[in-house]
Parts: structure tokens; sequence; C-alpha cells
């Protein structure tokens, strides 16, 4: 019954904080029902997730006046495998946190990736991001923003997708008539998942968005270190480099491969501090979004 109620409240609170939450799409593209199968729990640490999410939307948070909105954007994807979504301190958290920064924010309920509901499960949450981008930029007079100031952000696995949104932006997979740009602006990866090569891949990811099986083409296709040229979009990569579920190569690769491109990427390696501590490395005193808003001034995104 406790629990229950703290789910209650958490969700309350999750959509009372959230300004305005709104459905990606009208007619949901590659899926086989519009069905809304979503489940929310809350797991031992306190964190909401959700699974089975079938009808992806934005939640949009906007800066208030005082907080002094500034024009850029992040649209938030958070991890959880390719099969949850963890939507708190990967997701709404951040949101609020960015906030305080002028910063508008928002948070992205991508699909999760299922054969039963998708035809094509693989491009299901690439989908939802161009989508998401797509919707943003469009309405950027609406929201207060710049179409030139819009970032990604991602954990984990929704650091992969990130991560793919930021290499594989001209791969068309929504209606865009008008074409617009699906590319950030930048992009913030925080102990992504990058890679699907075997020697560097979380293969509960892999497996939940390719199948078991997958060709070594779509391998090579979904290993965004592999796919980066000069107009991939400047990055912000945080990994510790003890992280058992996630090994930190993942953001080395992406970060050196920015390098040889010379495209502009800062990369904060902890010694310590596992996988999946959202902003909060409690293993050290250093902050690591204290050096990410730092280095968005540096970038010209944030005054």
């Amino acid at each position: 019954m406790q629990k229950t109620l703290i789910l209650i409240l958490t969700l309350f609170s999750f959509n009372v904080n959230a300004q305005n939450e709104i459905r990606l799409y009208d007619a949901i593209p590659n899926n086989k029902f519009s069905e809304k199968l979503e489940k929310a729990d809350i797991d031992a640490n306190g964190i909401l997730r959700i699974s089975k999410v079938s009808v992806p939307t934005l939640t949009i948070y906007q800066p208030t006046a005082a907080q002094n909105p500034n024009g850029t954007a992040i649209i938030i994807c958070p991890g959880g495998g390719y099969a949850i979504l963890a939507a708190s301190h990967e997701g709404s958290d951040v949101a609020k946190a960015l906030n305080e920064w002028g910063i508008t924010a928002f948070v992205l309920k991508y699909r999760i990736p299922d054969d039963k509901t998708q035809f094509d499960k693989s491009i299901t949450p690439l989908q939802d991001a161009e989508r998401a981008i797509q919707m943003v930029r469009k309405n950027a007079k609406v929201y207060g923003v710049n179409p030139k100031k819009i970032g990604i952000m991602g954990f984990s696995a929704g650091g992969h997708l990130a991560a793919s949104l930021s290499t594989r932006y001209n791969e068309m997979l929504i209606l865009n008539a008008k074409k617009n740009s699906l590319r950030p602006d930048f992009s913030v990866l925080i102990y992504p998942v990058i890679s699907f090569t075997d020697s560097l891949a979380h293969k509960g990811s892999r497996t939940n968005l390719l199948g078991s099986r997958p060709s070594s083409k779509k391998i090579e296709q979904y290993s965004n270190e592999l796919n980066i040229n000069k107009k991939t979009p400047p990055a912000f990569l945080v990994h510790a480099k003890d992280d058992k579920t996630v090994r930190y190569e993942n953001s080395w690769v992406y970060f050196q491969a920015l390098q040889k491109n010379n495209v502009p990427a800062e990369l904060k390696l902890f010694e310590k501090g596992g996988h999946g501590f959202g902003m909060n490395n409690k293993t050290t005193e250093e902050n690591w979004m204290d050096s990410l808003k730092q280095w968005l001034i540096k970038m010209n995104f944030l005054k």
C-alpha cells in the first residue's frame, strides 16, 4: 500500500512539474497499433521506471522568467537499455536542473523497441528522436528557443540514441516534407552506449534494439563511432572508468573519432562512479554538471 502511494505521489509530481506533455505524432509511424501499453513503477533506488512505451511523447520544461530563459534547448533521452526509461534521475530531474540555467528542456519518452507492436523495432527510437528535434526546431518561436541552439542529451542507451541522431541525422525515417534540419547543434552523452561491436557493446541494448543475431552491416550502422564526420555535432561526454555495465571505452572511441575529424569535444572521465549515477557521482566532490555548464558557455550555447 505504501509503495503504491509513493508511486502515485511520484507520478503526480512528475506531471505537475512538467509544464506540457505532447504526443509526437497524430499517426505513429512504424506501429502495428497505437494502444497505450506503458507501465510505471519505482525501483529499490527510488527511480521512476517506465516500460512498454508504445505512444511516444515530448514533455516540455520551460524556465521561469526568474530563471532567465536564454534560448538554448536540450532534448533529454533517458537510459534503460532500450528496455525501460529511467524517467526521473535521467529525465525530469535533469530537465529541472537545466531550467536553472535558463535552458528550455524537453524529455523524450521514446518507444521501447518491440517486435509485437512495431514493424521494424530497430528504427523506432531514432524515428522518435528525429521527430522530437523536428518539432522543437519547427516550433522554436513558440517555445522561445533559438533554432540554432538545440542540443540532444542522453544517458546510457539514451546516449546511444542521442549519438545515433548526431551521426545519422540525414537518414529521414519520418515525414519531413519541408526538409527541416534534424541535426542537433550539440550533444551531451553521459555514460553512453556508443558502439555495438562485440568488444564494446552493451549486449542488452544491442539485443533489445537489433535482436539476438544482428548482421555485421547492422552492427556497423549502429556503432556510432564509425559514423562520425566533420559535420557531426560537438559533444560533451562523461563516463566512469569502473563502469562495468557500459565500458568507458565507448566514450573514448567516440571522443577520439570526433578529434580525428576536428569536431570540438570534451571528455570527463571519473576514476570511480560505476553506471547510472545520473547528475550525482557520489564517489567524488567534482560535479560534472558544473563542467558541462562551462563547456556550453565556451561553445557559445550559454552566456
